[in-house]
């Protein structure tokens, strides 16, 4: 008597796994695709506002009374700017290399604009110093400008 689990596959069976692999290939593809694209949509919305309040911030520059005496001010709106533009530019190509580049900033923003206690500035300080530790010792070379989400 034969065992029907160690049979050879049924070919039926087989037929609606191939078709129900290819589905799901399908609807994953779709879902990425759609990602990527609200992705790019996000990141077109956010340039667009950088670029409308960095407009702003040059018109205040020059039609302001007093403008120009306040220099925390003036570094918290551009810092703020230059953040978002990184931002965007993570959004667009998603690398190791850029991630660790608007962490870096975001940081160093805090740290150049927050007059907090030293305590403060020495955190933030040891995050910087080991996220340049992260890229240097646990991301490889060939790693750091590929692309992090496929592309399909």
């Amino acid at each position: 008597m034969s065992n029907p689990i160690m049979n050879e596959p049924d070919p039926q069976l087989e037929k609606w796994m191939h078709k129900g692999a290819k589905k799901d290939q399908r609807v994953d593809h779709f879902f990425r695709r759609t990602l990527h694209f609200m992705e790019r949509a996000i990141a077109v919305i956010a340039l667009v506002g950088l670029a409308a309040e960095l407009g702003f911030e040059c018109y205040r520059m020059f039609t302001q009374a007093g403008y120009w005496g306040d220099i925390n001010h003036l570094l918290h709106n551009l810092l703020g700017i230059v953040v978002g533009m990184e931002f965007v530019r993570m959004l667009i190509e998603t690398t190791p290399a850029n991630i660790i580049e608007v962490l870096v900033l975001a940081i160093t923003r805090h740290v150049v604009l927050s007059h907090e206690d030293p305590l403060t500035n020495l955190v933030s300080i040891v995050c910087i110093a080991g996220l340049f530790a992260i890229r240097r010792f646990l991301i490889r070379p060939n790693e750091l400008w590929e692309d992090m989400v496929d592309e399909e």
